[in-house]
């Protein structure tokens, strides 16, 4: 019982974040208002029966924004305005010149062995017992 609970409440919590950072990092807030176009087109459409909701679209989004007696309201329409607050840019940060630089070492290891104790020598017994098979 307590797992389905949590598998809810976490996949709400999911859908919650997901839609904050969309809302808020994106222009997705912009979808809110489309209602707006449907009252501004009603608005249009009490002005010029013949109007269709296409020929509206492309009076508003296809022709700029033309400064006409409601303009103020043309923009409040959705995806009219870029919001400046979502436009965060990290820094760019260049190489002044470009390249690979390729370093010496500073020191040469060189492998030595010096053995200093006889009795890890091999003895002359063991020797003889390690060779090439005779025929």
């Amino acid at each position: 019982m307590f797992r389905k609970l949590y598998e809810k409440l976490k996949n709400l919590i999911a859908i919650f974040l997901l839609a904050t950072y969309l809302f808020s990092a994106t222009e997705l807030h912009q979808v809110l208002k489309l209602p707006v176009i449907f009252q501004h087109f009603a608005e249009h459409k009490k002005q010029n029966k013949q109007l269709t909701l296409l020929e509206f679209l492309d009076i508003h989004y296809m022709h700029g924004s033309p400064m006409d007696a409601d303009h103020d309201r043309d923009m409040k329409l959705p995806f009219k305005t870029i919001s400046a607050f979502n436009l965060a840019l990290g820094p760019v940060i260049t190489p002044d010149q470009p390249g690979l630089t390729i370093f010496s070492p500073a020191f040469i290891i060189t492998n030595t062995f010096e053995n200093t104790n006889d009795d890890l020598l091999p003895s002359e017994q063991l020797s003889s017992i390690y060779h090439p098979p005779r025929t």
